[in-house]
Parts: C-alpha cells; structure tokens; sequence
C-alpha cells in the first residue's frame, strides 16, 4: 500500500506538480518523477489502452513513487475499483453534471461505511494479497484506501459549474477540476440567459472550494495561465504532456537541422 502524494500537498495547502500521459510510455512516468512531478493524469477517457497494458504500466507508477490517477471512460462500478485495484491512486471523473452523480461514485470506489466497493485485496493496491493477509491487515489496507483514494470531480459545463458547491460538498470528493475544452464547446450552444465566461466559470469553482474546504483546480493553456490558476489559489493545474513534449521537443530538433542544413 502507498499513500497518495497529491492528497498529502493539498492537504497541506500547496499545489500539486502534474503532467498528463495518454499512450503506453513506461518511461515517461520514470522521468517525469525524476524531475519532482508528484502525480500524472493518466488519460483513458480519449486514449483507449486495454487492461493488460494498463496493468502493466502500473507498477512503474509504484516503482518510482508517483501517484497515477486515471481519467476514465467509464462509471461502471467494478470497472471503477478494478482500476485502483490494478494500482491506481484516483480518479479524474469527466462531465459530472450534480451532486448525486459525485455521491455514485464516491459510493462506487470507497469502502464501507463511506461507499460499497467490492473488497478482494489481491490487486497491486493491496501488493497482491500481501497486505490483506490477515484480517488485521485488511482492515487497515480499508482504512488507507478509504483515505488515500484522490477523487477529482470535472465540471465541464456552465451546468455543473452552476452546482459545483453541490458537488464539492460530497463526502468523499477530494478535488473540482474545470475542463476549459467542453465547458466552451457546450457554453456556445445556450440561450444567452445561461451563458456564462469562462473566468467567471473559474471563480464559481474558486468559490465553491474554498466555501467547502475543497480544493481544486483547472487545465492551463499557457505558462502564464497556470500563474493565474496559481494566483486564484488553483493546486492541480495539470502542466505538459506526452504529446506536447513529443510535439515541441521534434519541432526543436526540426528548427536545429533547418539552421544547419538550410530551410
């Protein structure tokens, strides 16, 4: 068992250092740690992979001590559980749109008497058995899930922004997040009367954190907006990716040989 490092920095109070990963890429997460990252986002919602492979790259997440929370495609609920029990340390949830649909799925992946989780023990998260051995020690592999389980709730619509205190007040949700991309593609579409920018939707979400003693946070589009995100007291502003580094870093190498070579 390991605790969560993202739950334990803002807890604290401070902001979390995280990137996104979206491909099976074992040695990202081996880098990315060496270079502080405390957590990756660990996208499935847009980048399909199969379980094997996720299993497989899990414990390099352990390995290296850096905390792999999964955005997921689904809200079945042994799905849910089944991906903390291959090792992850949370869950990013996408388009959540009100309180009962967070309380569903904190019930989904926190043990009783928080949740109703199925218990087996035997996953990664419970070192495969090792640390559920014995009743004891079931009890207390329960007791740290219950705690160390991040749960991020994404508020991707001026609908959700509107009940974002609704849903950071659940027990069990650890963090909001507001996702720029479908909050504006979804926002265009109403009637002017429930329209909302997207700086007033980050002050609602401030709003409703701090209101609830929550924290929270939001994807930056530059380095200057996660100064911003920052300043509005933001601490998990997810910062780069796999495909940002790969498109940047070629982009580099590009505009090296076109100096030497000649454009």
């Amino acid at each position: 068992m390991r605790n969560s490092k993202t739950l334990a920095i803002i807890r604290a109070g401070q902001p979390a250092r995280v990137a996104q990963l979206g491909h099976f890429i074992p040695p990202f997460v081996a880098h990315a740690a060496n270079v502080g990252y405390d957590a990756i986002w660990f996208d499935l919602e847009h980048r399909p992979m199969n379980p094997r492979e996720v299993q497989a790259i899990m414990p390099i997440f352990h390995l290296y001590d850096i905390d792999c929370i999964v955005r997921t495609p689904t809200r079945e609920k042994s799905q849910l559980y089944r991906l903390l029990e291959d090792g992850a340390t949370g869950l990013i949830m996408p388009l959540v749109e009100d309180a009962e649909t967070a309380q569903q799925i904190v019930e989904a992946v926190k043990f009783p008497p928080l949740g109703d989780r199925g218990l087996e023990g035997k996953g990664l998260d419970g070192s495969y058995g090792i640390d559920t051995a014995t009743p004891e020690k079931r009890a207390d592999y329960i007791e740290v899930m219950n705690r160390e389980t991040c749960i991020i709730i994404q508020l991707e619509s001026p609908g959700a922004v509107r009940n974002a205190e609704a849903i950071a007040a659940v027990d069990g949700v650890d963090l909001i997040f507001a996702g720029p991309t479908d909050f504006t593609l979804r926002e265009q579409y109403l009637p002017d009367d429930q329209r909302m920018t997207w700086d007033e939707a980050l002050e609602r979400v401030a709003s409703a954190a701090k209101n609830t003693g929550k924290a929270w946070g939001a994807m930056p589009r530059s380095t200057d907006h996660v100064q911003n995100l920052f300043n509005l007291g933001a601490q998990f502003i997810p910062y780069t990716s796999d495909i940002n580094i790969l498109m940047n870093g070629l982009k580099q190498a590009a505009a090296a040989l076109d100096e030497i070579y000649g454009a």
